[in-house]
């Protein structure tokens, strides 16, 4: 990461700092005194708690400088009225001043996903950042774009919103020189409406592009497929539409891996991706058109994607002495919880899914949980779902031919650890999926306690 002086960052952000700081460099930047390093911009953001509180803890910490709205000492600082938006211009003039090319990644499902592998590919032919987990937001990603190294020639940034003009806010700052939309789903759709409404403010991410800038899109999706025609050149990745230029064939799921072969053009590329699931096909896909467009060899590519590696908390296949557990806890929609189940529904052994209620479904809520579990009824053995919706889940179980004592619904996760407690034996797969918000990393934590 590049230093900035506090002279060099007001002039970007229109913010007035004290003359005989101007020379003070910092070194990427913070939100949080408990995560913050020696030499970093503290940014004390107004939430739930007014981030001007934790200045003097920022100080002890060794933070180089603060961006606040108010200075109440003599300290290093940047004064400015909005913290948030001077924030993104800091992060804005870094990522020109860099000079990186970069790669926004979007869509309702498999971001981080898409992400992490177009990462990987993008890794054997240069040098490359990418955002860090949870850091797709307003703050999370100027910080990323902060965080990258002086010499990065290529950064991945992962863009997420849940209301209209958030991504447009997004792409002002990041600019990017390829954007990727993998797919429409039904995530957010509380806020934006219908899913014509998610596709519009997905689409925001062009606003901000770079004039000679790509767009590469999901073929398969009906709401991409049909926006293909625009004024900028566009590139479509696919499995069942043939007319994509980017097509998987040959798709299969062996020994915990997805085999396949892409054809793009007059070139073909054997793929072995070591993770289990269909869906994971199309993130793969997004990130080898990423990595044609940039020049990486079709051995690159193939090399990259055969040793991935996913993060943790997405579709993480853990063992234990007793059991198999998919940890899938970092966030769920109900594509997303649909493509986990069928991967629960091809392991062997007796099947218990533990679910959590999906958030943010607005009036489709009870009639996604109900799908689901009917979906649950099909590839588990037995359900275990958390939440208020957890009922819907439960009769849509029973409905699609569970019985009733094997589906059951919760309010308190305490409840559903004891009951899976209870019901869990040697040999069993146990899948953990939920929203964000219902933190079903803690209940699997609390499940595994029996195993220390």
């Amino acid at each position: 990461m590049g230093k900035i002086t506090l002279e060099q960052a007001a002039a970007w952000c229109g913010g007035q700092i004290d003359p005989k700081y101007k020379n003070v460099e910092f070194l990427g930047a913070s939100n949080d005194t408990r995560k913050i390093q020696e030499g970093q911009l503290f940014v004390a953001l107004k939430g739930a708690r007014d981030g001007h509180e934790f200045v003097q803890a920022a100080l002890k910490k060794k933070a180089s400088a603060i961006l606040c709205n108010h200075c109440d000492g003599d300290y290093p600082a940047i004064v400015v009225e909005d913290t948030r938006i001077a924030l993104g211009r800091i992060a804005q003039a870094e990522r020109k001043r860099i000079g990186m090319k970069v790669i926004g990644i979007t869509g309702s499902v498999g971001k981080s996903t898409t992400k992490e592998m177009t990462a990987a590919v993008l890794e054997t032919t240069f040098v490359t950042g990418k955002t860090p987990v949870n850091h797709n937001n307003d703050i999370g990603m100027p910080m990323a774009i902060l965080a990258m190294p002086e010499d990065t020639q290529v950064a991945v940034l992962e863009m997420g919103m849940n209301h209209f003009r958030e991504m447009a806010y997004l792409s002002s700052i990041a600019q990017p020189d390829i954007a990727v939309i993998i797919n429409i789903g039904t995530m957010h759709i509380e806020h934006l409406g219908s899913q014509e409404g998610i596709l519009q403010a997905k689409l925001e991410i062009l606003e901000g592009m770079r004039s000679d800038g790509s767009v590469i899109l999901n073929g398969d999706d009906r709401l991409l497929w049909k926006v293909r025609q625009m004024r900028r050149p566009c590139t479509c990745f696919g499995i069942m539409n043939p007319e994509v230029n980017v097509l998987a064939e040959d798709v299969e799921m062996k020994a915990g891996a997805m085999e396949f072969k892409v054809r793009a053009g007059e070139q073909t590329i054997d793929i072995n991706l070591p993770v289990e699931g269909h869906h994971f096909v199309p993130d793969a896909l997004a990130a080898i058109t990423v990595g044609l467009q940039m020049g990486v060899t079709p051995e690159k590519i193939r090399q990259s994607l055969s040793n991935f590696q996913n993060m943790s908390g997405r579709q993480e296949m853990m063992k234990t002495d007793r059991y198999s557990i998919i940890k899938d806890c970092y966030n769920a929609g109900p594509e997303s919880m649909d493509a986990a189940l069928q991967v629960l529904g091809n392991q062997e052994g007796r099947k218990i899914a533990v679910l959590g209620e999906m958030l943010e479904l607005g009036v489709n809520a009870q009639a996604e949980h109900y799908r689901i579990g009917r979906i649950a009824a099909e590839k588990a053995d037995y359900l275990l779902a958390l939440g208020p919706n957890s009922s819907k889940m439960v009769e849509g179980a029973i409905t699609g031919g569970m019985i009733n004592s094997k589906a059951q619904a919760f309010e308190e996760q305490g409840e559903l650890v004891k009951s899976l407690k209870r019901l869990a034996q040697p040999g069993d797969v146990i899948l953990f999926k939920g929203s964000r918000g219902m933190h079903m990393e803690l209940a699997l934590e609390e499940f595994l306690k029996e195993e220390k």
